[in-house]
């Protein structure tokens, strides 16, 4: 008969053979989920969600795991899959940008208008505003649950080209540039004569090395997050568009959960928001001299140029977003087009 193992025989053996081991209770998790976001390991994102969820596992005592995946685990169809992952409950929780959002929930393009945040701060403001509130509520309407205080932060895009810099519009005609999903986003690198191409964020650098694109917009923080400081040699500081992260659970299993867990979720979701914001933010501001400094020439954009060349842009989007949502966004910014 095989014998059982038990505490007793457990340390008994230990002393015999001259080892200690201290065993201690463990408690199996009540809830285990799967977080996925879209950058790298290294970066301010991806650093935060796992300081939160291990912040909400030890205020749960255990009963809330998360595993997150940086990268989206490497999906090869990048975030539109894992967008269609959340909705399905396939995965529990992810953050993207607004503007790919929008291929779902039209409105949440909103995030992505071009110049209509100076500033991150700005941007961030306006996101937790009555326009966020109202994100919510349409993002709800097809299977997702937005955090109140959600956007994490990425920063303000700039242009980065291989062959010249950008200072007019003329500079990106017929320019192949990466963007990311999102008609909105599209139609504005249009309206600048450019020819808009979508790759997965990690796909960026090899899209470039090779040819198929010339430039890409992002944050300063991506170019070094995915190590596009190699293969471009201009960064034009255009400042076009604010975009963050927006955290996200699949709606059906966030009401599934006890009022005391969500209240443990939510408060440190808008901790550690907070807390990115501040960090990415710091990173964006150290990485120009860092990047010139490798031989990187930077440029300033007179934007005045580029916003006339919106007028469509921004007639066509106040349709489609609604009125409701553009008067919430001007209430936020002020007037535009």
């Amino acid at each position: 008969m095989k014998t059982p193992w038990t505490r007793r025989a457990l340390l008994t053996g230990a002393a015999a053979a001259g080892t200690t081991i201290i065993i201690k209770p463990v408690r199996a998790a009540d809830y285990t989920f799967i977080q996925y976001h879209n950058q790298s390991d290294t970066s301010t994102l991806h650093k935060n969600l796992v300081a939160m969820w291990e912040a909400i596992r030890r205020e749960t005592n255990g009963r809330v795991e998360a595993a997150v995946h940086a990268e989206n685990n490497k999906l090869a169809a990048g975030d539109p899959a894992a967008l269609k992952m959340l909705i399905a409950g396939e995965i529990q929780f992810f953050t993207l940008m607004g503007g790919i959002i929008g291929t779902v929930v039209p409105m949440a393009e909103v995030q992505q208008v071009p110049f209509a945040f100076r500033s991150a701060a700005e941007a961030h403001k306006a996101i937790d505003s009555p326009l966020g509130a109202y994100m919510g509520e349409e993002m709800a309407a097809k299977g997702m649950y937005l955090f109140p205080i959600a956007g994490f932060d990425n920063g303000m895009r700039q242009v980065t080209t291989v062959a010249r810099p950008v200072n007019t519009p003329a500079d990106l005609a017929g320019v192949k540039i990466r963007v990311p999903p999102g008609q909105m986003i599209f139609d504005t690198f249009q309206a600048f004569g450019a020819e808009p191409v979508t790759t997965s964020a990690n796909l960026i650098y090899d899209s470039l090395k090779s040819g198929k694109v010339g430039a890409q917009e992002n944050p300063l923080a991506i170019l070094e997050n995915f190590r596009i400081y190699e293969v471009v040699k201009y960064v034009s500081m255009t400042n076009h568009m604010w975009s963050g992260f927006n955290q996200m659970a699949h709606l059906a299993t966030w009401r599934s959960l006890p009022d005391d867990v969500k209240d443990v979720i939510t408060r440190n979701v808008t901790t550690y928001v907070r807390q990115q914001r501040i960090d990415q933010g710091n990173v964006n501001a150290s990485l120009r001299d860092r990047f010139a400094a490798a031989g990187l020439i930077f440029n300033e954009v007179d934007q005045a140029p580029f916003r006339a060349r919106l007028a469509n842009v921004y007639a066509t989007w106040k349709d489609k977003l609604g009125s409701k949502c553009w008067t919430l966004l001007e209430a936020e910014v002020g007037k535009l087009g």
